[in-house]
Formats: C-alpha cells, structure tokens, sequence
C-alpha cells in the first residue's frame, strides 16, 4: 500500500500564496505521475495540474498562468505553489499518485485525505 500525506492548506486572503505539499511512502517501486485536485462544495472533484516522472506538467485553464506545480523524485513529493489566489479557489485539495509498488505490479492510482484551501477576506 502507499500513503499520500498532503500538508499546506490553510486560510488565505484574496491575492496571497500557499504552498501545497504531499510525500509518498509505503511500498513504492516508482511513481509515473502525481497531481492535485480539488473539490469545491457542491461541485465535482476536478484536475487542477499534474506532472509526469518526465516532468511533463498539465494545468486546468483556471490556474495556468497563478500555480505552479514541482516534483522531487528523490522524496517521492509534489508541490503545488499557488499563488494570486481567489476565492473561487477555495476547495479541499487532493493528492493523487499513480504508483507501481513493484517490478511487474500494476500501476495504481492513490488518493490523499485531502488539504482545505480558503480564500477569503
């Protein structure tokens, strides 16, 4: 099994930063992505920007140009630095990692528990 241990959420005001992180362990042979979601009350849970173990990066139009998203293979964590942040921002947050934990094993999909991001005044 893998864990995913999100941390960085917290209160913001409109126009701030925060800086998301979250670490992988457990039984892990390698990671082909890793990305952050979030999921706004009474919405569907949706991409916010991912990277591949290339360093392939993928953005939702919404942040492109205010988030940045950042690996470090060897901690097997992702960042996700927000910044210009806005209160239609405002969500719980998720890790996911698409994970193989061995050689010959299947590549999985993992979820964290989730951060909450507020922006507000």
């Amino acid at each position: 099994q893998v864990q995913l241990v999100e941390s960085g959420g917290g209160l913001v005001r409109p126009g701030g930063s925060l800086r998301l992180s979250c670490a992988a362990s457990g039984r892990i042979f390698s990671i082909y992505a890793m990305g952050w979601y979030r999921e706004a009350p009474g919405k569907l849970r949706e991409l916010v920007a991912s990277i591949t173990s290339a360093d392939s990066t993928n953005f939702a139009d919404s942040v492109r140009d205010r988030f940045t998203i950042s690996s470090d293979n060897a901690k097997n964590t992702v960042y996700l630095q927000m910044n210009s942040l806005k209160p239609e921002d405002t969500a719980v947050y998720y890790c996911n990692a698409a994970v193989q934990g061995t050689p010959v094993g299947p590549v999985v999909r993992y979820w964290g528990k989730g951060t909450l991001v507020t922006v507000s005044s």
